[in-house]
């Protein structure tokens, strides 16, 4: 971690586990079985638990390969509400919210690339990717908690089924069928 991101962390210190559960519940009871928000949820899950899979690797392959899963499953996912939730957050009137979440996204993708650079049995590599994942947290808490369920109060039932067909759509172009 640079010294810029150790300052920024310093003075704009991450959510409480506390706060980023009560943002999750709400999200929760906002989704529908199988809308796209549902399925983001899930997505977010499986980010959560690939991360801890990458940090529990003991050996330079494994943790490699758990690497890779983890930008996968961040890749496919970004780009999914590249194409369509965030089209969706600025027809909302987020648009703020919307060009927050790609320069976001942006940034984590290009951090990951800089992870293969990283001996991954060293603390840098580690500091590295808790600062991600710590960034990844914080969008998911700006989705979940704020961005997404105002989303999904206030659009018309066939934005939001929109939405859940290009988020589908979108997903498993990159994953194949997964959901």
């Amino acid at each position: 971690m640079s010294i810029i991101d150790k300052a920024i962390a310093a003075i704009t210190p991450p959510e409480s586990a506390e706060a980023r559960a009560k943002a999750r519940e709400k999200a929760e009871a906002a989704a529908l079985t199988g809308d796209w928000l549902s399925q983001i949820l899930t997505h977010h899950r499986e980010i959560e638990a690939q991360f801890a899979a990458v940090k529990a690797a003991n050996d330079p392959a494994s943790r490699r390969a758990e690497q890779k899963k983890l930008g996968l499953l961040l890749t496919a996912h970004s780009l999914a509400e590249e194409a369509a939730v965030y089209p969706a957050l600025a027809a909302d009137h987020q648009v703020g919210h919307a060009e927050l979440a790609y320069q976001e996204q942006s940034a984590a993708k290009m951090e990951m690339g800089l992870l293969e650079r990283v001996d991954p049995m060293s603390q840098d590599y580690i500091d590295k990717l808790e600062h991600i994942e710590s960034a990844v947290a914080h969008h998911v808490y700006s989705e979940e908690g704020t961005w997404f369920t105002t989303l999904a109060e206030s659009a018309s039932p066939e934005e939001l089924a929109l939405v859940t067909a290009r988020y589908s759509e979108e997903y498993a172009r990159y994953m194949g069928s997964h959901p």
